[in-house]
């Protein structure tokens, strides 16, 4: 159990789960191997910061920040 009697992913796991996430891969759970995740937002829908993947099956959850998206820094200005 992790804080506030959440079940929570294993650090690894977790890393697992959030990559695939970000690669738009088919999301399987890395604890008990389903494929009956849970999104939250829906991945047409924008994100408001957080992203929470929850397992149907073992009811383990992780979370992210979604990041910034990276356009195009500035170049730095010499001068």
């Amino acid at each position: 159990m992790g804080r506030r009697g959440i079940k929570e992913y294993r650090a690894a796991e977790a890393l697992l789960l959030i990559a695939a996430d970000r690669d738009h891969r088919p999301l399987v759970c890395p604890s008990c191997s389903t494929p009956s995740i849970d999104r939250s937002p829906k991945r047409n829908e924008e994100p408001a910061g957080r992203v929470t993947l929850t397992c149907r099956t073992c009811s383990r959850t992780a979370s992210y920040l979604v990041r910034a998206s990276m356009s195009s820094p500035e170049e730095p200005r010499h001068g």
